[in-house]
């Protein structure tokens, strides 16, 4: 679905320069289609986004709907 998609998107855009820049972890609570718990972690070596809880403490929680996170995101 859309969501899954975006964050195949993000996952192919983190590099180390923005995980050195940002240094959080971000952490999707997503209602409505593709739902569910979702991160993007710009915190630990290499980064990474994809689906479940960040395996770090997030430091920012979100709760959206999925229509909202895909419209963040685009």
């Amino acid at each position: 679905g859309p969501v899954a998609e975006m964050f195949q998107v993000i996952q192919g855009a983190v590099t180390e320069e923005y995980v050195r820049s940002t240094q959080g972890v971000f952490q999707f609570e997503l209602s409505g289609d593709g739902g569910g718990t979702w991160y993007i972690d710009l915190k630990t070596k290499g980064g990474s986004a994809g689906f479940g809880k960040p395996r770090v403490p997030a430091d920012v929680v979100m709760s959206m709907s999925s229509a909202d996170f895909v419209k963040m995101f685009t």
